[in-house]
């Protein structure tokens, strides 16, 4: 079971995106989806909490940048074109997120 929990976590992560990238952004989805992969540093305020990597420790509202308030921030993102990319990145990590968050039990 853990290994279908990671690769659904880690797919969704860094191979979702691609073919979201290749779907929607044709002309530039390579750069698109090094924007989207690079919204992943947001996982640094993992470094905040004790221990750093805890299995059943869900992200959502448990890590600063992963806070409620922090994703209220992401989807008003969406709204500005300059965002867009940066903020659709930043959303499909919360879900992706929240997703691996329902493994636990």
């Amino acid at each position: 079971m853990e290994i279908l929990r990671f690769i659904t976590h880690y797919g969704m992560h860094f191979i979702i995106p691609g073919i979201i990238a290749f779907l929607f952004f044709k002309k530039s989805w390579k750069k698109v989806w090094l924007i989207f992969t690079l919204t992943m540093l947001i996982d640094l305020d993992h470094l905040l909490a004790t221990p750093i990597f805890a299995t059943n420790r869900s992200s959502i509202n448990y890590h600063p940048l992963h806070s409620y308030y922090a994703i209220c921030v992401y989807f008003l993102l969406l709204i500005p074109p300059k965002t867009r990319i940066v903020a659709i990145g930043l959303v499909f990590h919360m879900f992706t997120d929240f997703i691996d968050c329902q493994w636990i039990h």
